[in-house]
């Protein structure tokens, strides 16, 4: 019999709680799209670091994540504080993290390569205490599989409301405070700071709106907890195959939208040669295609099934790839705006709704390894898949700055750059991020728990439980 009652943990949820849980991914995403799609430009043309060092520094905070990550995941399955399991780590981690972004993008210490190290390091650390817990909490709320579509349909609009945000709002309101109008220029650097402080702010209250309309149901045993190591990551790695899977589709995917993101002011600004209102646009176009289409996510699965609809956004988004390529490369479509418009959008539909959706897999992967081994050890596999997810926003930093460095981009220019760099820039835009689709459409085809699998995983584990 199918176990569907409220108090054999398939909930249903308010509005208001579904609203309030994606509170949580739109704060997080006005800090951390932030970074994802302009402390490259603030780092290389702001506060002075040229490219390849700002690539390193980009692959070294991400090995400090790696050991970090297991950490905090570890941690939190192991412990219980007063204030909820998952939920106590918004208000604990909130404010330390707003301050570290902010001194991210302060130019005080204009060209120091430790201060950059320290803050940037020390923002994604404090990342990872919200982000880890924020995603374990999504599978504490329910073990219903439509009430978790719904929940990361309306987390995921709320996240890509914070990128519209972020993406449009960013180039204004900096250009608006710049002495000289430019978002790119030394002379922007306390415009960037002025800006950061609003939205870390903002994301910080949002943080506190989210813990206090939400509340964990399912989680991990007390007496389970004690035994809960770092060496459990790993070894969930090893033996769960869908966890595998889905991990190396985060970073690939993360990959294909941070590759985008990160190029995409550069490419407007030097190879469209745009003003700051069309970079805004432009990079705007990137958080409206999935605030129109992720509600959609749930007719689309039940019309074509979950991986279907994977490969149908996955070959949208190399649809708008090849309407930038040829708006960028045939001379009678050569400075058509609105073909470069209609390429951004196209591709964000792609890749921005396969990147939202994924992550209603991972209470899926985390059923899995409850109903294999036991234990429902949520903030291991959220770390992991954590790691994996940073992975993918770290070489959307590597990735730009090690191309722009072996095409001779110069950093000092504000408006030109030689055919050269501007090639570069073109394939960060849309040969690169092609290539990894089809990679990652290669990976999800392995991926096994459809959502028949999923329902009837969840049921025999609350059976199971309801006997013991």
């Amino acid at each position: 019999m199918a176990l569907t009652q409220e108090t054999k943990g398939f909930y249903k949820l308010s509005w208001l709680q579904r609203i309030g849980f994606g509170s949580g991914d739109l704060a997080q995403n006005l800090i951390y799209q932030t970074i994802s799609m302009y402390l490259l430009i603030f780092y290389t043309n702001v506060f002075g670091l040229a490219p390849s060092v700002a690539a390193t520094m980009f692959l070294v905070v991400r090995l400090v994540d790696v050991l970090w990550d297991p950490v905090v995941g570890a941690f939190i399955d192991k412990h219980h504080p007063r204030w909820g399991k998952y939920r106590s780590y918004l208000l604990l981690a909130g404010i330390p993290l707003s301050v570290f972004a902010i001194l991210c993008f302060w130019n005080g210490f204009s060209g120091n390569l430790l201060y950059a190290y320290v803050t940037y390091v020390g923002m994604s650390m404090c990342y990872t205490l919200i982000n880890v817990p924020y995603g374990a909490l999504n599978s504490s709320l329910t073990r219903d599989t439509n009430e978790i579509t719904i929940l990361t349909s309306v987390r995921m609009v709320l996240a890509n409301v914070g990128g519209l945000i972020v993406s449009v709002g960013i180039p204004i309101i900096v250009g608006a405070l710049s002495p000289d109008g430019k978002m790119n220029s030394a002379a922007s650097g306390g415009a960037w700071f002025t800006t950061m402080t609003i939205y870390s702010i903002a994301g910080l209250l949002l943080l506190i709106f989210c813990f206090f309309q939400t509340k964990e149901r399912v989680v991990m045993n007390a007496k389970d907890a004690v035994n809960v190591k770092v060496s459990d990551l790993w070894m969930e790695f090893v033996r769960n195959k869908p966890l595998r899977v889905l991990a190396f589709f985060f970073i690939v995917t993360f990959t294909i939208s941070s590759v985008g993101n990160a190029a995409g002011s550069y490419f407007m600004i030097y190879n469209v040669h745009a003003s700051t209102s069309q970079v805004s646009a432009f990079m705007g176009l990137s958080a409206i295609a999935p605030i129109i289409f992720l509600p959609m996510v749930p007719f689309f699965k039940r019309l074509v099934g979950k991986k279907n609809m994977f490969y149908m956004f996955l070959g949208i988004a190399l649809l708008g790839i090849a309407i930038l390529y040829l708006a960028s490369t045939v001379p009678a479509l050569k400075d058509k705006i609105w073909l470069i418009y209609a390429g951004q959008f196209i591709r964000s539909v792609g890749t921005m709704v396969t990147g939202g959706y994924m992550w209603a897999l991972i209470p899926e992967v985390i059923s899995y390894s409850e109903y294999t081994s036991g234990r429902r050890i949520a903030g291991i596999v959220n770390a992991l898949t954590g790691i994996f997810f940073k992975a993918g926003m770290a070489l959307g930093g590597v990735i730009p700055g090690i191309v722009l460095s072996i095409v001779g981009f110069d950093q000092t220019n504000e408006v030109t750059q030689s055919a050269f760099a501007q090639q570069g820039i073109l394939w960060l835009i849309t040969v690169i991020p092609a290539i990894l689709i089809v990679i990652s459409m290669l990976i999800i085809k392995q991926y096994t728990l459809t959502d028949e699998v999923i329902d009837k995983i969840n049921m025999e584990i609350e059976a199971r439980d309801s006997q013991e």
